[in-house]
């Protein structure tokens, strides 16, 4: 994971979601204070995923709350952080948009098949994301699930300002992990200035 951060910061992403729900939090923040030694700049791009504990603790640039999670408003008022930390919400739903103000950002998913989701899980579609976009009142909307670059023209035609993976970003070739990665940021890039 952290060739993957190093290639992502090194790429250029705005943010990096670390999301282990198996780790408990003293190994959690210590892997993520190694991370934020051994990769200059990942500090202020990783956000946290529920755990608002080890974010603060850490002091990453914020924390990605689940949509059925604590709301956006009672975490910004328990960090004592204001606007300034990264609050980022996963939704699944317009409805789940809707209730997601004051959010830095909006990760709507899960778009199309994915080997991360079993199968026959709820999609959300493509015009799913698009109700999302409509229903998150001006906030950014990201889209995740089964997405490469070949997919930026269609996200962007729905409205959504970024595109999330987890797969998309794995060798499967035996290829070093740092490039892979840097180069599919880099392929994501090119899709997005392209349109």
């Amino acid at each position: 994971m952290v060739e993957q951060i190093r290639g992502a910061v090194a790429g250029g992403v705005d943010l990096i979601q670390v999301r282990e729900p198996d780790m408990e939090a003293g190994p959690l923040s210590r892997f993520l204070r190694t991370v934020f030694v051994e990769v200059p700049g990942s500090q202020g791009r990783i956000v946290v995923n529920d755990r608002l504990d080890v974010a603060l603790a850490v002091g990453a640039a914020g924390v990605h709350l689940p949509e059925r999670g604590l709301g956006v408003d009672e975490v910004r008022r328990l960090a004592g952080t204001g606007d300034a930390w990264v609050t980022g919400r996963s939704v699944h739903s317009a409805e789940g948009a809707r209730q997601s103000g004051g959010a830095s950002y909006l990760m709507a998913g899960t778009v199309q098949d994915t080997a991360s989701k079993p199968e026959g899980w709820r999609l959300l579609g493509w015009d799913g994301l698009e109700a999302v976009v409509a229903a998150s009142g001006g906030i950014p909307v990201v889209a995740i699930g089964g997405l490469t670059a070949a997919d930026v023209p269609r996200l962007v035609a729905c409205g959504a300002t970024g595109m999330a993976a987890i797969g998309w970003f794995i060798p499967d070739d035996g290829r070093e992990v740092r490039e892979f990665v840097q180069e599919r940021v880099a392929a994501a890039q090119i899709a997005f200035d392209r349109v």
